[in-house]
């Protein structure tokens, strides 16, 4: 997971030139999942509630090859809607999204082209050759996918340029992914001086921004396991803590839980600055304290934030959390099919503007939610401005927030996927600054939100 604050870097590929030959492969490997880094022998025992983590990877149904076949006739049926004649991809999440293989960006040209009416190629580096090959029993339709290596002293976008010649597309469109850095899209645009190159985002982002059954379900589950290592965190610690301890305790809970996932932690003033800051910092009682991030199931993100005080909060304190907490509702209630995407930031936006921290964008800095998917922050996002209608199946943070300079800011973040309906949460909201994961007695409220591990969460 690459988030906005701590990068989590992927492994890098190594080295730049071309082969004239193209190669299949089918070579098998099992979908296994990389097993979470272990915490350190000489570290202090765990707390008793993070020691009663259980490891949820048992719990984890990874993307099949057969969906990922669906998702390349979906992204053929948006390219003949924008008139694309092949889409290309270098790295990413998009990358992922298709052809299931995860590289790191490079100097070294590395792509998967994915043509509107023939089958996929990559090219790779020759020396790259072993690490595609163990990747390619995920690949869809791998059966009739090409790879064509480069060598150092070759040129991989002339080899570029020849795979498309032979899937009869020398003229006409290519989508380029968003994440292409220039170096290679300048180089390509050279090598084929005939095609139009446009940016992919309306395929890529028409596939990836509607989530599938078993897309939400591993969104489904990241937020879980988000909210219970948070809680069990919050459990764990107390005035006196710093940060830093705060954030190990994070990642031991997360690597307890068999997931990979981070956290930024911020106290006092600078829970006043809505990305925190790297300051060594102390958790004092009744100051503000506001956690942020997630965590990684099969590339799936969570994002959740918390802010929550410990001992008695101030009456400031507390009128600010209901402001922030009635923001979110109003959020929520607002979403829903067909509704414009601007609406939803309006809905929180009124809330918190009406309450007296306004006008505009003055104590509400940011928009209140971006897509959520195999990037934690992903198209489309719920903006002024952006008139785009909601459709069943897109994920959304909704995390309105009041950030009042040298003294507190109060966050609330949940996820929430759009039904056939209106939207729903993955997760329990927090009620008060005093208890921000309680959850609702099930037997006796009807208001029970898919969090619960006593209740059995709705499903998409």
């Amino acid at each position: 997971m690459i988030s906005r604050r701590r990068f989590l870097l992927t492994a890098a590929v190594t080295a730049p030139a071309l082969a004239l030959h193209a190669q299949k492969k089918h070579d098998e490997k099992h979908d296994a999942l990389p097993p979470a880094t272990p915490a350190p022998a000489c570290e202090d025992p765990l707390p008793a509630p993070i020691a009663a983590l259980a490891d949820r990877t048992k719990d984890i149904a990874p993307i099949t090859v057969e969906e990922r076949n669906n998702r390349l006739d979906r992204a053929r049926e948006l390219m003949k809607q924008y008139g694309l004649n092949a889409i290309l991809i270098t790295t990413g999440a998009s990358l992922r999204y298709f052809s299931s293989v995860q590289w790191g960006q490079s100097e070294r040209f590395f792509a998967y082209v994915l043509p509107q009416s023939a089958s996929p190629f990559f090219i790779c580096p020759s020396l790259e050759r072993d690490r595609l090959n163990a990747d390619y029993i995920n690949i869809p339709d791998r059966e009739s996918t090409s790879t064509y290596f480069w060598h150092e002293n070759e040129d991989p976008y002339d080899l570029l340029r020849r795979g498309l010649t032979e899937v009869s597309i020398s003229t006409g469109t290519l989508g380029i992914e968003e994440h292409t850095q220039y170096a290679f899209a300048n180089e390509i645009a050279r090598a084929c001086p005939a095609l139009k190159l446009i940016s992919a985002t309306p395929v890529t982002a028409g596939c990836r921004s509607l989530k599938s059954p078993a897309e939400l379900a591993l969104l489904r589950l990241a937020n879980q396991i988000t909210f219970d290592v948070y809680k069990a965190v919050y459990l764990s610690c107390g005035p006196g803590d710093t940060n830093h301890r705060f954030v190990e305790l994070v990642d031991r809970a997360y690597a307890r839980s068999g997931v990979r996932g981070e956290a930024s932690l911020n106290v006092g003033v600078y829970s006043a600055i809505p990305h925190g800051s790297a300051s060594p910092q102390v958790i004092h009682e009744r100051e503000m304290v506001l956690i942020d991030d997630g965590c990684t199931v099969d590339g799936y993100t969570s994002d959740i934030s918390r802010s929550f005080v410990y001992g008695k909060p101030t009456d400031e304190q507390r009128a600010v959390f209901e402001i922030v907490r009635n923001a979110q509702d109003a959020a929520l209630e607002a979403a829903g099919p067909g509704v414009p995407m601007q609406i939803v930031d309006a809905a929180a936006r009124q809330v918190i503007v009406k309450a007296g921290y306004g006008p505009g964008y003055d104590y509400f800095t940011h928009r209140v939610g971006h897509g959520i998917g195999l990037d934690m922050h992903e198209w489309p996002y719920l903006v002024q401005g952006n008139t785009q209608k909601m459709v069943a199946g897109m994920v959304f943070s909704d995390e309105p927030g009041i950030y009042i300079p040298q003294k507190f800011g109060i966050r609330l973040e949940d996820d929430m996927f759009i039904t056939d309906h209106g939207a729903e949460m993955f997760t329990w909201q927090s009620p008060s600054l005093m208890d921000p994961f309680a959850i609702p007695d099930a037997t006796k409220s009807t208001d029970a939100k898919p969090g619960d591990a006593t209740v059995t969460p709705p499903k998409p």
